[in-house]
């Protein structure tokens, strides 16, 4: 039989931050990073690939964290793997010693995810399938058996699971259709960087609807008098039809997160992200409450499955983010779309960074074709860097995700890319860097 023979492992980095890419409130000079894996197997045309995104500093520390999974990983026979995308995970996450190091949460869960997500573009390519259809085309029952129900079952069960997929299960043919001629609904956030300038945000804003978009997200927290100013011009650029959210990358406590999005009320906000910090669920809720009727979201930076079922179970939400490479991989990512679907909370996937456009879509895609069946209340974010990187990159047309159709998870990254932008030896990371001109 077909074995994995390596887990190789690249650190890559892209220097974004030279022009403030990325830029916010907490994170005010990421570069774009991904601890970025292959599982490699004894068939040379054969291979996994998937990813950890960071934001520079620390994408080391991801990448020694996969190579701790090694040895649970190669010499695995693949039908063994890939046949059993659940029993894989959990053996992954099962590992007590480093299980020490979460539980199930922080760079080790992340190093978990990053191999998991590997796992499945693997069985997506050996099946000739993008991910999304793979998922769409599993039964039910297959469906629940890659998720572990453990610490949910006081808010799902795998029997509502499995009804509520059941319950989809007949109209999923017409779904792949309408998905594959209308594509899924985006939003950017792609104008919004708050080390951009005022004139910078609003030309990109004018763009982006021009584009098709019809919602816009800005970067918030710093200053409230600053934020305003750049709402009202975001809204003067968009005009009183087109979206803008906000997102506070978990600048405020409370108190603070109340006072300061009461001042930005005529605005009219979609909705605001992270006000406060993602494991705070009760502090979620206190502000959701407190300056309703705006809607509160959270979840990019959510650990795993157990924190984002308190945030349903509080009504500490109105609508999450999920994020194809923060938790335990596409296993959990399905527990929390079906937790989602269950409390009624609609889901935006985050996408701000390397690679995480070309994942998410397929999670949002499976979604709708085997899961909820909605996709016009809701949208991916799309941020426009670094696609080029990718062989399989996201294709966007008039304000819509176009569904993939090569086979896999879309996390392939071209070998010129691993070479040129490899930390710290690359070719990128040894140039000179001229300074002004980056300003």
């Amino acid at each position: 039989m077909s074995k994995i023979t390596s887990l190789d492992t690249y650190d890559v980095r892209f220097p974004t931050s030279r022009e403030l890419d990325g830029s916010d409130a907490m994170n005010p000079d990421p570069d774009y990073s991904a601890a970025y894996v292959v599982v490699r197997t004894d068939q040379p045309h054969v291979a996994g690939y998937g990813l950890a995104f960071t934001i520079g500093r620390g994408n080391d520390v991801q990448k020694a964290a996969i190579d701790a999974l090694a040895h649970h990983v190669v010499g695995l026979d693949i039908a063994e793997v890939t046949g059993d995308l659940g029993g894989f995970a959990k053996r992954l996450i099962g590992d007590s010693q480093l299980r020490w190091l979460g539980p199930e949460k922080g760079v080790m869960h992340m190093a978990i995810g990053a191999v998991v997500n590997a796992a499945w573009d693997l069985a997506a390519r050996l099946a000739g399938k993008p991910l999304w259809r793979f998922i769409a085309d599993m039964t039910p029952e297959q469906l629940v058996a890659t998720i572990d129900f453990r610490y949910l079952t006081d808010a799902l069960t795998p029997a509502e699971a499995l009804t509520m997929l059941h319950a989809a299960a007949p109209t999923k043919a017409k779904r792949i259709a309408q998905l594959l001629e209308e594509g899924y609904p985006a939003y950017t956030t792609s104008p919004g960087w708050l080390g951009y300038t005022d004139e910078k945000m609003q030309r990109l804003a004018r763009e982006a609807v021009a584009a098709g978009f019809r919602t816009i997200k800005l970067k918030v927290g710093l200053n409230v008098e600053d934020d305003i100013r750049r709402c009202r011009l975001a809204r003067e650029a968009v005009g009183p039809d087109v979206a803008i959210a906000v997102d506070a990358n978990q600048r405020w406590d409370v108190p603070h997160a109340i006072a300061w999005l009461r001042r930005l009320s005529d605005v009219q906000l979609a909705w605001v992200e992270e006000p406060t910090s993602p494991d705070d669920v009760l502090g979620h809720a206190t502000i959701r409450r407190a300056v309703a009727p705006t809607p509160i979201s959270t979840g990019e930076h959510t650990q795993n499955r157990v924190v984002f079922k308190q945030l349903f179970q509080a009504n500490a939400v109105d609508l999450i983010q999920i994020d194809a490479a923060r938790v335990g991989g596409v296993n959990e990512n399905l527990a929390i779309l079906l937790m989602a679907a269950k409390y009624g909370v609609r889901v935006f996937p985050h996408a701000g960074g390397v690679g995480l456009c070309e994942l998410v879509q397929h999670l949002a895609m499976a979604d709708f074709v085997a899961i909820t069946g909605k996709k016009d209340d809701r949208a991916i974010e799309f941020v426009d860097h670094l696609h080029q990187h990718f062989v399989d990159p996201v294709v966007i047309r008039n304000g819509h995700y176009i569904a993939p159709q090569t086979p896999g998870f879309s996390a392939q990254m071209h070998a010129d890319t691993l070479k040129q932008y490899s930390y710290p030896d690359g070719p990128v990371w040894c140039e000179p860097v001229d300074v002004a001109k980056a300003q």
